[in-house]
């Protein structure tokens, strides 16, 4: 699941990828000369320490390598990779080394980037065979910290290792359509219920922030089978930045992003063993085993062992990110891109409203109105398209393995990405242009082309899940609300987790955008054409997107006049 509006087409500007700079903006502020010089020097000596050490041993040295650089000792390519824009990351690479594969040093990791759907193909092929699950180790030791914990032994080789927390949901069916049947109607309340109370009555509503707690209400019912809003809440900053800092640079110290993220997933952690005492209590009671959390309790290992607190903990909050983040992304940009453009509103409404007639009053959605969804889900997917809302992923190596002419030795790690097709006018004719229509029958993409929820064994167990919250969310809105975008011209922050860029200018004339739109919506009002329905004529809702700029997040809004 791991799983980020037609995408902005101005240039981000890499940050300067020279070694003083990116080492000096991860260090904590102080005022001591001396401290600094000690973080300075710890940093050299374990610099110096990791050169001794490779310069000794170098696996693969002799065979022909793919073509690319190591790039800077130590940090490699990492900050450009983190930092700058990942299409132009591996577009520049591709042009300058190879079209199907590169070498590179990323996260402290030897790694070869495969590219194309001939990579795709090869990757999805032979999972098991030549690759493993690999997490980047900011993601190892946020949702591994069991391990820490767990007594000496040694480690199972990397092929039997159990890293992926969908493991217990695949084998439990959670993720089946039959099990997400169950739940389909309980995803249409929560989403009434929440754009209930944030849009109804209100002037500004923000939609990112609308999105977080939509997608996080869903994932800790669906998980957790709790409904308690004020603590999930407390929860959504929490998760936002365990979800920045799974790829960032491992310095835990105050004020880098992996402190942050550290400290986030222990306030999560202690919640969620909270969270299991409570739940243990209510099973003891009787009560239902209704979700995954219930059943990570009671399953047992092949010695009869039960999984431990501290790793169903580590694993819950491994699929909460996951089903939290990369939905809540894709519905921020859905909003954008939808609002854009008056004709794909149109098409997607009269689809919702199809559907919605078909309805007695107070019935909720069913499984079967899921296939009459066809261009609405086309929406969707060209806005993943467009903004993936996670960029790739990682394997290891498990045996040397040769591809494109190239030797990739085991140990290494191979990454894979959506961005070396997505947006390839070969496979995808005006790339640039959101155009729902060329998932039509007939025009569909080339295989291996587009894969925004992977492919082969470990494709995306949340895909379903994914598909249907983001599909209940867009029928509810649409059925009662219109909305316009402000400002078309946004730009998109290109990390592994796309967000729009900060922006402190706007920020300053953020009481003039509100006047500007109030201004603006009550010019319009006079010009609203009625909407006909089955039995009434009613008016919907104006929703002017703005876009606001703060220090921590990006705020997509809706202004609502009723």
């Amino acid at each position: 699941m791991y799983i980020p509006f037609p995408v902005p087409t101005t240039p981000i500007k890499l940050i300067q990828t020279s070694i003083a700079l990116p080492l000096l903006h991860f260090l904590p502020k102080t005022s001591s000369a001396m401290e600094l010089f000690s973080v300075a020097l710890s940093i050299a000596f374990v610099a110096l320490t990791i050169l001794f050490i490779t310069s000794r041993r170098s696996p693969g040295s002799g065979a022909n390598l793919p073509p690319g650089t190591f790039g800077w000792p130590i940090i490699g390519e990492t900050i450009e990779f983190l930092f700058g824009k990942p299409e132009k990351f591996v577009g520049d690479r591709m042009k300058k080394y190879s079209p199907d594969i590169f070498k590179t040093k990323i996260l402290g990791e030897k790694t070869a980037v495969i590219c194309g759907p001939n990579g795709h193909k090869f990757l999805f092929s032979n999972e098991h065979k030549y690759f493993t699950a690999f997490r980047p180790h900011p993601m190892q030791h946020l949702f591994r910290s069991y391990q820490n914990k767990a007594a000496a032994a040694p480690a199972p080789p990397p092929q039997t290792q159990s890293s992926d927390e969908t493991k217990a949901i695949r084998q439990a069916g959670f993720l089946k359509p039959e099990a997400l049947m169950r739940f389909l109607a309980r995803m249409d309340v929560v989403t009434q219920q929440q754009l209930q109370e944030h849009c109804a009555g209100k002037s500004v509503v923000e939609v990112y922030p609308l999105a977080k707690t939509i997608t996080l209400s869903l994932a800790c019912q669906f998980f957790l089978g709790i409904n308690n809003p004020e603590r999930i809440a407390r929860l959504v900053k929490y998760f936002d930045d365990v979800t920045v800092g799974m790829h960032s640079i491992m310095l835990n110290v105050p004020g880098t992003i992996f402190y942050r993220a550290n400290k986030a997933a222990a306030a999560i952690r202690k919640e969620l063993l909270s969270v299991i005492t409570e739940k243990k209590q209510a099973m003891a009671s009787g009560a239902p085993l209704q979700d995954i959390l219930s059943h990570m309790i009671v399953i047992r290992d092949p010695s009869g062992k039960s999984m431990p607190e501290a790793e169903i903990a580590d694993k819950i909050m491994g699929l909460l990110t996951a089903g939290y983040s990369t939905v809540a992304t894709t519905i921020t940009f859905l909003m954008k891109y939808v609002g854009l453009s008056s004709e794909i509103y149109e098409k997607v409404r009269a689809e919702q409203m199809e559907i919605a007639a078909s309805k007695k009053a107070g019935e909720l959605l069913a499984w079967e109105d899921m296939a009459k969804m066809k261009y609405s889900w086309n929406v969707i997917c060209e806005t993943m398209r467009m903004v993936p809302p996670l960029q790739g992923t990682f394997r290891e190596v498990l045996t040397e393995f040769s591809y494109a002419g190239y030797t990739i030795p085991k140990g290494w790690k191979v990454y894979w990405t959506v961005s070396t097709t997505n947006k390839n006018p070969e496979y995808f004719r005006e790339p640039e242009k959101f155009n729902p229509s060329r998932y039509d029958e007939g025009e569909a993409p080339p295989p291996y082309t587009y894969v925004p929820f992977g492919g082969g064994p470990r494709m995306c167990p949340g895909k379903e899940y994914a598909r249907l919250a983001i599909l209940a969310f867009l029928h509810n809105v649409v059925k009662n609300y219109k909305w316009e975008v402000i400002d078309p011209n946004e730009k998109v922050e290109g990390d592994m987790m796309p967000e729009p860029q900060k922006d402190e200018t706007s920020v300053r004339s953020r009481s003039t955008q509100v006047g500007d739109v109030a201004q603006m919506v009550e010019r319009s009002l006079s010009m609203r054409e009625p909407v006909l329905t089955k039995q009434r004529t009613e008016f919907i809702p104006q929703l002017v997107v703005i876009t606001f700029i703060g220090d921590d997040e990006y705020e997509l809004s809706l202004n609502v006049v009723g």
